[in-house]
């Protein structure tokens, strides 16, 4: 089941790209994108982990 998320807010999005200059700022080996994508994962295995050892995590 997919559940409609709320977009990011403008002052996020601001913050965000306060830095931008270049496309590489973004797209970059070590741009924005990438930051995000490997926070959000990092988030998910976070949960999912929480998840799998329940009571027993430290």
């Amino acid at each position: 089941m997919t559940v409609a998320k709320q977009a990011p807010s403008p002052d996020l999005m601001d913050q965000l790209l306060a830095d931008y200059q270049k496309p590489e700022d973004l797209l970059g080996e070590h741009g924005l994108l990438k930051q995000l994508t490997k926070a959000v994962v990092e988030r998910a295995l976070q949960a999912e982990m929480a998840a799998h050892l329940g009571p027993w995590q430290t």
